[in-house]
């Protein structure tokens, strides 16, 4: 038997046949749906099994790969009877026909609702088919049935179940009605966990799952399958429909809504760059148009993006806002044809990660980085990796600022994983690990780690998992070498230092968790057609494993399910038995950890660690990332102990003096080779830079160099702006005579006399005070330099076509949270 997982409407569905392996990764922590093929139907029931003592797991080897040695501990007697206590099993009996869903609830609740589906076959006297519920408040240490709570309603099997964000309490169950003789749907609500639910007819059918808002889960929003935009403030008690036509919808800051829509009420995959976008700041009382001829839109960190298309056979360019659209820039990045795409990787309220890709099926392209207004963008790494399936190996290391890993396509073919420290600034290649030997002939050997091309084609089962409130620490699967290789199978890597050192840690890929804030990791082997039965545990940040055997009887794993967030030391392990009787049981294992490490850390387990430390060179700079330094108290890799769910992460922070380093290069600048100094791009070596926006060009004269976005360095290094700006309509050619020198504080103006006067007067020896006559009709732009900061002040882009320049209204996209941002392409995020 083999498990393979896909995404269907939000959770992940996990279906047993050929052609696939089970897969993990900490997104699927909360919501995790199983699947099998339809048999027979049985009677369904909850069993828990008494736990009995178990022997000493095995700990053989894997024997393919690279040699690497780690440390092994046996249990010994005492910690098995402590876990052999802790641990409890729970049985499901179901058909072959059954789907389960497990989601968790709130944040330390404990609550665990696990959905149980049968569909009818088509000849079945049921309509549609069977759904029992189950509960537990005890994080699946039990469960009860509740179905009756749902009047035993058939829930639906894709979004059937959603929890509220965050804290909250409240839950949605989508019943699985027909659309034909029904009126519309039917929801079941919960503001309490589950312990009463309350039945809610529908004045429509969804066409997708409600939408939570990020911060008051008693607003709702959804697209029916009309295309009819509808909002509820009630927690679904009542609905309003709010706009016809619309194609997708995104929460912007507050209680901002933006959608996009069609005016003529239908989508067609081919005009959608005819599509406008709308935005309501007061849920739906009143509208604002705010962009015209977009493709797609998108929204993160405060940032407002459009993918416009000024007619449907034009080159698709990004627009920006940074303030929910009032007004909007377009993105100084290169245009993109019908045959690539745009991809927001990541971003924030300082700057953002923007992947241009290539054209034709090269299977890379180029990333960029912004300014801290998300308008100038500047190279940051070429050839960069986004594979056929629209896939990028991008990951934002949580665990220490400024750290970003992912793979870039060698012109050779080689794929080679590459890390930054500073937010994009330099990329260099992943430090081998000290106890792993490379093979014979390798002449450069490093480690690469498996991203998500790798969890696609089914190399690995998980990403890289790292956690804000496990500081320094990253897990991943990987392999050393001079490539990265699928032909090796990989195995697990460990950072205590976010990144800078690894250390080979478990051979063959796992499934694993981060729980305690990082004082406690779990993993379970992944076996391709195998059956699991042992769960591995370190203390010590994966140095040294122990090894529990949690069942008698092994099972097809499916997942490793343990609460959102890291604090948690309760983790349970999912997957299927078959029984003798022929019959299929899903099996839920829980293990409590909190009831082997007993001894709550005290100040002595702790120890000052300052973050980015090489230990070398300048004691003033070791340790300086983004113009300053982080000291942290994190815990002993030797403390066994338990940070508890009031662990909170302490940092000292003190500023450092500014280098070049500081610095990224400025929009027509890279940084040539492994040197630090920006040069001018070859091909605008002997041009100015011009902007052309609402029909105005600007040339962008500078050093060459920008600050990096949140960098708080002091004094040091500054780079001499030229802050002279030539400002005149697009497409006019430049005055054959040289602009008269001025110093770097003035602005030179060189637009038509009907447009503007200029006026000099002599006021004294070497004083010229600049009289402007402006028409009412213009609207001049200036780069005003503050602190040797550029910033580009930009009125409404109007719809017009002036000569060489086009510009358009754009409308704004959003996302959701403003942090989470559809990362996998340009398909859903702005194409």
């Amino acid at each position: 038997m083999i498990w393979r997982l896909v995404v269907v409407g939000g959770v992940c569905v996990l279906f047993l046949g050929a052609g696939g392996q089970g897969r993990d990764d900490r997104n699927l922590r909360r919501t995790l749906t199983f699947h099998r093929t339809q048999q027979d139907e049985s009677q369904h029931q909850v069993r828990t099994r008494p736990r009995r003592d178990t022997s000493t797991a095995s700990t053989s080897k894997a024997s393919h790969g690279p040699h690497f040695t780690s440390c092994r501990l046996p249990l010994t007697p005492a910690e098995h009877r402590v876990l052999d206590v802790s641990t409890h099993e729970t049985g499901f009996n179901g058909d072959d026909g059954s789907s389960f869903t497990l989601t968790w609830v709130g944040d330390g609740t404990g609550v665990i609702l696990v959905l149980s589906t049968i569909s009818a076959p088509i000849d079945s006297f049921l309509e549609g088919g069977s759904s029992r519920l189950y509960r537990s408040t005890d994080y699946g240490k039990s469960f009860h049935d509740i179905s009756h709570r749902i009047n035993n309603t058939f829930i639906r099997k894709e979004y059937g179940v959603s929890a509220g964000p965050g804290n909250s309490l409240h839950v949605i169950l989508t019943a699985d009605t027909p659309v034909v003789d029904n009126p519309g749907g039917v929801i079941f609500t919960s503001t309490d966990a589950g312990v009463t639910f309350k039945s809610i007819q529908l004045p429509f059918h969804l066409a997708q799952p409600i939408t939570f808002h990020f911060h008051n889960p008693d607003y709702l929003v959804v697209i029916s399958i009309d295309g009819g935009l509808w909002l509820s403030l009630d927690f679904g008690a009542k609905w309003t429909k709010v706009h016809d036509g619309a194609h997708s919808f995104m929460w912007g800051a507050g209680i901002t809504l933006f959608f996009s829509y069609s005016p003529i009420g239908t989508v067609e995959a081919d005009r959608r760059g005819e599509l406008q976008l709308k935005r309501t700041e007061d849920l739906g009382k009143t509208f604002t148009t705010i962009a015209e001829n977009i493709f797609s839109f998108g929204y993160i960190g405060g940032f407002l993006f459009t993918s416009v298309m000024e007619d449907l056979r034009s080159p698709r360019v990004i627009y920006v806002s940074s303030d929910q659209g009032n007004v909007f820039n377009q993105a100084q990045l290169p245009s993109a044809s019908t045959e690539q795409f745009y991809s927001v990787l990541d971003g924030d309220e300082d700057m953002i990660f923007m992947h241009v890709d290539n054209p034709g099926d090269t299977f890379f392209g180029t990333m960029y980085t912004s300014d801290d207004r998300g308008i100038l963008y500047s190279k940051s790494l070429e050839r960069h990796l986004f594979g056929g399936q629209r896939k990028s190996d991008f990951t934002n290391i949580t665990s220490l600022r400024g750290v970003y890993l992912t793979n870039k396509l060698e012109e050779d073919g080689r794929i080679r994983s590459v890390i930054s420290f500073d937010r994009g600034g330099q990329w260099r290649l992943l430090t081998k690990p000290e106890n792993v030997e490379c093979g014979e002939n390798v002449k450069n050997c490093n480690l690469h780690i498996h991203g998500e091309h790798s969890r696609y084609n089914r190399i690995t089962p998980m990403l890289p998992l790292s956690e804000p409130t496990a500081i320094g620490l990253v897990i991943a699967h990987g392999g050393v070498g001079d490539s990265l290789s699928s032909s090796q199978h990989p195995d697990v890597f460990v950072s205590s230092d976010g990144g800078y050192n690894w250390r080979g840690t478990l051979r063959g890929p796992h499934h694993y968790s981060i729980l305690d804030s990082g004082g406690l990791i779990v993993a379970v082997e992944a076996q391709h057609e195998g059956q699991v039965k042992t769960i591995k545990f370190s203390t010590d940040e994966g140095q040294c494993w122990k090894a529990y055997n949690f069942t008698e009887q092994p099972f097809f794993f499916a997942g490793l399910a343990s609460e959102p967030g890291t604090k948690a030391m309760n983790i349970s392990v999912w997957g299927y038995r078959p029984e003798d009787d022929g019959q299929p049981m899903w099996v839920a294992v829980t293990i409590d950890f909190q009831s082997l490490l007993t001894r709550e850390c005290k100040d002595q387990d702790y120890e000052e660690w300052l973050a980015h430390s090489t230990g070398q060179g300048d004691p003033k700079t070791d340790g300086c990332v983004l113009g300053y330094k982080e000291t942290f108290r994190r815990l002993k890799k030797l403390s066994v102990c338990r940070n508890g769910r009031d662990y909170v992460v302490s940092r000292k922070q003190s500023p450092c003096r500014c280098t070049r380093e500081d610095y990224l290069c400025d929009y027509g600048y890279y940084r040539h080779g492994n040197s630090s100094e920006c040069v001018r791009q070859p091909n605008t070596a002997d041009q100015t830079l011009e902007v052309c926006l609402n029909g105005e060009e600007e040339e962008l004269l500078t050093s060459g160099y920008r600050k990096v976005p949140s960098d708080r360095c002091e004094g040091g290094f500054t780079p001499q702006p030229r802050a002279e700006t030539i400002v005149r309509p697009c497409g006019e050619k430049p005055s054959q005579s040289p602009p008269a020198s001025h110093s770097s504080s003035n602005t030179h103006f060189d637009t038509p006399r009907e447009k503007m006067v200029l006026i000099l007067v002599c006021a004294g020896a070497g004083i010229i005070v600049l009289v402007a006559v402006i028409s009412a009709v213009l609207t001049v732009r200036r780069v005003v330099y503050r602190n040797n900061t550029t910033v580009y002040r930009f009125s409404n882009l109007q719809i017009q076509d002036d000569d060489n320049c086009i510009t358009a209204d754009l409308e704004s996209g959003t996302s959701s949270n403003g942090t989470a941002f559809q990362q996998d392409s340009d398909d859903d995020l702005i194409e």
